[in-house]
């Protein structure tokens, strides 16, 4: 059987770059058209929002604000190929240079622990995933985490779609679905609240380092908002067939729309596949469950 390798490309836009009175000269393809993240400083988070958890358990995202802890929120599904493994990998761990630096980052760095100095919540934008899969992803996590008592303060929810759309439309995360590929496109970011529910910041990318956490925490905890992205990454995932040779063309496509950015997106590109590759050996956490 020929090999699907699956990689992600990188293309560095802002809301305004998705709005036609933008400004922006060359338009976006399609596969990409709409996805991005809308950064919603302030806004309130729906929390009478239904959702279940891991155990199946019917609950709201009011459940997880007590109006004393920050909470983080993170909108991955847990069948995706590359892309929210990755994510969640990174926040885990701070990402590929910290461990191949040796030195922990991300949440295993960090001295505060889910369930206890603020919460996290991985919410599924797939509405028909199930709480056995949100509940498998969450072994895999536990177990790589190392800290038992955090399994009280990681979440992990699947939803319906009315309630799915409720929470991606109040934090800004706008996806898509490629019913070619039978896959999202997708953004990527970590939305800090508030203890009262109010989006505080946001953290995107495939770096997590403990400091950014640690800062971002306190000051959703004081009640207080963070500074707006700069930019925000649009990540979006594609499958290579070597038989038939299909990737090169979607991806070069992408990469034009981002001009000089070009670069960085293909820079990206080629470190991502490159690590995928050499670590499937040696760390799976992220891999989708069968």
């Amino acid at each position: 059987m020929t090999r699907i390798l699956t990689a992600c490309l990188a293309l560095a836009v802002s809301a305004a770059a998705q709005d036609p009175q933008g400004g922006r000269k060359e338009p976006l393809p399609q596969e990409i058209v709409g996805v991005y993240l809308e950064q919603k400083i302030d806004a309130e988070i729906p929390l009478r929002a239904e959702f279940k958890d891991e155990t199946g358990r019917k609950v709201t995202l009011g459940d997880y604000f007590d109006g004393k802890r920050p909470v983080l929120i993170t909108l991955n599904y847990f069948r995706c190929p590359m892309l929210c493994g990755l994510q969640l990998n990174a926040l885990l761990n701070g990402g590929d240079r910290a461990r191949m630096e040796g030195r922990r980052s991300g949440l295993q760095g960090l001295d505060w622990t889910p369930g206890k100095e603020f919460t996290l919540i991985t919410v599924s934008f797939d509405p028909l995933e199930t709480p056995n899969l949100a509940r498998l992803k969450k072994q895999n996590y536990m177990k790589v985490y190392g800290r038992p008592e955090a399994a009280r303060g990681w979440h992990f929810l699947t939803g319906l779609k009315h309630n799915i759309q409720a929470l991606t439309e109040a934090v800004g995360f706008h996806y898509k679905w490629n019913a070619q590929r039978r896959e999202y496109a997708h953004p990527m970011a970590v939305v800090v609240c508030t203890p009262d529910g109010k989006v505080s910041q946001y953290l995107t990318g495939f770096v997590y380092e403990t400091d950014d956490l640690e800062k971002a925490l306190e000051t959703a905890s004081r009640g207080e908002s963070g500074s707006l992205l700069h930019q925000a990454l649009v990540f979006t995932c594609f499958q290579y067939d070597p038989g038939a040779g299909t990737y090169a063309a979607d991806a070069m496509k992408i990469m034009r729309s981002g001009g000089v950015l070009t670069v960085l997106a293909l820079g990206i590109f080629l470190f991502i596949l490159w690590r995928r590759s050499a670590r499937q050996k040696e760390y799976t956490i992220g891999e989708s469950e069968p």
